[in-house]
Order: C-alpha cells, then sequence, then structure tokens
C-alpha cells in the first residue's frame, strides 16, 4: 500500500480499543507499535492513551491536540519529567508488529515502525508513570508528556507548543526524552544552525571570462574557509562534544560554457550546548569571513534558514547524578539535536534515554532488541524509587 494513502486497515491492529498501562513494557511497546500514528494521525493513539490514563486515581490529565501530559500530585518534593512523542514517520510495509530473532545480533527483538523512534521509550515511561504514580515506592512526583508531531516542521511539534503556551505544566528537576540511546543516557543535545550563503557575480561566456564575474568562484573562496576550520571539542560535565562546520549542499551553473552568475550553499554549524544561538552565529559569521546576515560582505546575500538551541547535560545537578547512578553510571554525550533542548529553555536538565540503536529510526526494517527495552524500563523504575 502507498504510504500517502490513508492506511484504514491499520485501525484494526490490537491495542486500539483499549490499554494496559501495567503492562510489561515489552508487550505495551508492540500495542503502542500497532496502533497507527503517523504524524497529523495521532487521534486513535492519543485517545486511548488519554483513556487509559484518566481511569489512574488521583492523577490530573490534560490534553491539548493530540497531547497528552499526566501529572501526579503527591508533595514529594522533587518532580521528574518524562517526555516521549507518539507519532511516527509513514509506514514502509513494517506494520504490525512482530517478535522474533534478530538475524544479525541473535537477539530476542521486537520489529516495527515506531519500536526505535520512539515507542519503546514512550511504553517504558508510560509503565512507569502508571505503575508507580500511586506507589508508596515511589520517591518523586511524575510528569508524563506524550506529544504529537515531532517527526514533521516543528510548528506542529506537541511539546513545544506547549512550552510555549503552558510553561507551569513544565516544573521538574530534570526531564528525559525517550530518544533511542541504545539503553545509555545521552545528556543534552548540541545545538544547530543553518546559514544559506549567496554569491553574485555577473554572466558571461566562458571564451570571454574576462567580462564576467564568475560568482561559483567567490563562493568557493568561502567554502575553503569551512574545509580548512578545525572544529572545537568542548568538555562540559565531563562529556566531550564535538563540533563541526561544514557545507552540506550546494548550486550553481548556468551551462558548460556561461560564467554564473549566482551560486549558493547551505552551510550547517553543530555547536557544543554551552554556545547560545547568537553565540554560535556570531562564531560562524567569523569563520566564513563575509559579513552577517545584516551586513553582508559585498557581492553576497546570507539568510538565516533555521537555528536551534542545544541542551545542556546538567550532569552537576543532584537529581540528574540518581539518575547517573541508577542507570550504572554509562553516561555519553549526544551529538544530535533533540527535543532535549526545549527543556533547557525552561531551565531543566534534560538526558535522552530510551531502547533502540538510533541507526535504524525511520528504516523499513526497524528493530529494538527487547533487552534494551527491559534494561531502560527497571533502570528508571530503580531511579524513580531511590531517594
Amino acid at each position: 500500500m502507498a504510504t500517502n494513502e490513508q492506511p484504514t486497515d491499520y485501525h484494526q491492529f490490537r491495542g486500539t480499543g483499549s490499554l494496559t498501562l501495567t503492562d510489561d513494557p515489552i508487550s505495551l511497546t508492540a500495542a503502542l507499535v500497532d496502533i497507527y500514528s503517523e504524524s497529523h494521525n495521532e487521534q486513535v493513539i492519543a485517545d486511548v492513551l488519554e483513556t487509559a490514563l484518566r481511569e489512574i486515581p488521583e492523577v490530573e490529565v490534560v490534553r491539548q491536540g493530540h497531547t497528552i501530559i499526566a501529572r501526579t500530585q503527591r508533595d514529594l518534593g522533587d518532580r521528574v519529567i518524562l517526555a516521549g512523542h507518539i507519532d511516527t514517520v509513514p509506514p514502509a510495509n513494517n506494520l504490525p508488529s512482530r517478535i522474533g530473532v534478530d538475524e544479525q545480533t541473535g537477539q530476542e527483538t521486537l520489529f516495527g515502525l515506531g519500536s526505535v523512534d520512539m515507542k519503546s521509550g514512550a511504553a517504558c515511561y508510560i509503565h512507569a508513570f502508571a505503575t508507580l504514580a500511586n506507589s508508596p515506592d515511589l520517591k518523586r512526583d511524575l510528569t508524563l508528556v506524550l506529544y504529537e508531531c515531532e517527526e514533521v516542521s516543528t510548528k506542529y511539534n506537541g511539546l513545544h507548543r506547549l512550552v510555549r503556551t503552558n510553561p507551569e505544566l513544565f516544573d521538574g528537576s530534570v526531564a528525559l526524552l525517550g530518544e533511542p540511546s541504545n539503553a545509555q543516557i545521552e545528556a543534552g543535545c548540541q545545538g544547530t544552525l543553518r546559514l544559506r550563503v549567496t554569491a553574485h557575480g555577473q554572466r558571461a561566456h566562458s571564451a570571454r571570462s574576462w567580462l564576467g564575474d564568475n560568482a561559483l568562484h567567490k563562493l568557493a573562496r568561502v567554502m575553503v574557509r569551512a574545509a580548512d576550520y578545525e572544529a572545537a571539542a568542548v568538555e562540559i560535565d565531563g562529556l566531550t562534544y564535538r563540533e563541526g562546520l561544514n557545507f552540506v549542499v550546494a548550486e550553481s551553473g548556468v551551462a558548460t560554457n556561461t560564467i554564473p552568475d549566482e551560486a549558493w550553499a547551505f552551510v550547517n554549524f553543530r555547536f557544543a550546548p554551552n554556545r547560545t544561538v547568537d553565540e554560535a552565529l556570531a562564531h560562524t559569521y567569523e569563520v566564513l569571513g563575509i559579513g552577517t546576515s545584516e551586513d553582508p560582505a559585498e557581492g553576497f546575500t546570507i539568510e538565516i534558514d533555521d537555528t536551534a538551541i542545544g541542551a545542556l547535560p546538567g550532569l552537576d545537578q543532584p537529581a540528574t547524578q540518581a539518575l547517573v547512578q541508577a542507570t550504572g553510571g554509562q553516561v555519553h554525550p549526544k551529538f544530535g539535536w533533540t527535543d532535549v533542548a526545549c527543556f533547557t529553555e525552561l531551565g531543566i536538565p534534560a538526558v535522552n534515554f530510551g531502547a533502540g540503536d538510533p541507526g535504524l529510526s525511520h528504516t523499513k526494517d526497524e528493530r529494538c532488541p527487547v533487552e534494551q527495552i527491559t534494561t531502560v524500563s527497571d533502570q528508571l523504575l530503580m531511579f524513580l524509587t531511590t531517594a
């Protein structure tokens, strides 16, 4: 079936009627995978989750669109945010879920759309919330955020929208995001910015090139600056973040016998989370040496195409240290950008902690070792029940 058609058959999969949130997280992951929830089509899964969460006594549940927040209110003196998105990319003949042996690793594995990104992480968080919401063993109040439209443009992202409209719902000492991280903590995330750099020249016949002004040559000199740039390795809280500044897309040319009058390229800077966006922009402008977007050098224009702040790891905070201890002390930096950055804007340290290999996200063969799901769940429960 083509992925741009409405997959009505997917709605017949098990789990669309009701969910038992305290089921073991492997079964819960499978049940979530089997509910079709491509971005912009999260109503069914959101309805099922909202109904199940409202059945938990003494829990506040708020819904905005297809984003759900559930909060305990037990005055435990500390609060942890557990966040996961409930949407997926379009199916690729990888529904429903199945459990089998991965031929490459020999491990028992859950196959299916979203098994890595990120219904396994969401299942572990949902299971922990439902299991501990009224348990005497819970040592920290919980806020569970299950949000829509992470896999599409940021303007649709349910977490971003809630952070802007209802920041009061996000008080907490640490936030966990169920991004796949091979069942290890990946703390914080790097920031990113993208500029479109355009060089302008004068078109001419290449046989009389002196009558023109080669825009591609102008741009090439700028690209050499980036090629010669030595990116920094920045240590924060004992983790080393590796920056990178690279041209990633370029285009120019009119004909094979014509001097181009325009050449443009995108340059991407992935920067350590100790830089602000303004600092990262200033550094990029300095490296390129052609002015700024507001005041470009003659013959150039610079447009800011996209920016996103990074997230500090916050490993010096007590709640984060307790999480690291509960997960065996294995912590790595997150080089890519994730939604943990939303929490940094609120002053909340955040980490990525979920099952699955992120390299398998969005693939036809998306799959997650069930052992990793169990590990994330067990370590999360240990953290939340340890003073």
